[in-house]
């Protein structure tokens, strides 16, 4: 029974790395996908500032090892030049993209807070990427919505990353689907919300996980019925949806 214990409490303790929000229905297989295929191939300049951030009392706001390996296989599928991310933090998932994106690849990066930013960005600049981020401190749907008032950014952007305010995301993609261009990807993280979306009424959920949740299900459910774009919902992280403009 002791052994058996010990390695339940093993098990349980595997995941103190940075931005752990696994739906996998084990740990173990977690661990196994970031010790075979994740860990191994992440960039140094990526697990430098992963370690950065797990020191960060916030550190669970960050995307996880295995979606920023996600990520930049995506840009590099779908050859994104122009991109843009809605909530920065430290700047794992804006490194993954800086990293993706060629010489001359552009990221428009919104966040709230400046100084989360500035955790990450000696590291950013030692890769050497800095000239790919225009780096922006505020609320990003003012600056969506004199874009749309320019007219000229309208169907320019290739790749749209947001993980920011949930209650807001309705918001964003009213936006960003008029921003982003035909054939365009749009990825809004955290559409399973810690798993909450399927939580009965009654259950015992942390209270910015109740909060956001209602948000998170009100979004899922106007995103499939968006005739203008495809989707698809993975299980990667905290759940990310991507959307592709079609019309």
């Amino acid at each position: 029974m002791a052994s058996n214990t010990q390695a339940q409490n093993g098990e349980q303790g595997r995941h103190q790395e940075v931005g752990h929000k696994s739906l996998l229905q084990s740990d173990a297989l977690y661990q196994y996908i970031l010790d075979t295929s994740v860990y191994p191939r992440e960039p140094e300049p990526m697990k430098e500032l992963r370690e950065i951030t797990a020191k960060h009392p916030w550190n669970l706001m960050t995307t996880s090892a295995d979606e920023g390996q996600f990520l930049t296989m995506l840009l590099k599928l779908i050859n994104a030049k122009n991109t843009m991310e809605i909530g920065v933090y430290t700047g794992y998932s804006l490194l993954a993209t800086a990293l993706a994106l060629p010489d001359d690849g552009k990221i428009l990066a919104m966040d709230i807070n400046r100084e989360n930013y500035e955790l990450g960005l000696p590291v950013i600049q030692k890769a050497g990427l800095a000239h790919k981020i225009d780096f922006r401190e505020g609320p990003a749907l003012p600056v969506l919505d004199q874009m749309i008032e320019d007219g000229k950014y309208h169907g320019t952007f290739d790749f749209v990353f947001v993980d920011a305010d949930k209650d807001n995301y309705l918001n964003y993609h009213k936006r960003l689907v008029e921003l982003v261009k035909v054939g365009g990807v749009i990825g809004y993280d955290n559409t399973l919300w810690n798993g909450s979306v399927v939580a009965p009424p009654d259950a015992p959920l942390r209270k910015y996980v109740r909060y956001y949740r209602d948000f998170v299900l009100e979004l899922n459910k106007a995103l499939a019925a968006d005739p203008r774009i495809e989707i698809c919902q993975l299980p990667v992280g905290d759940g990310i949806t991507l959307c592709r403009r079609i019309i």
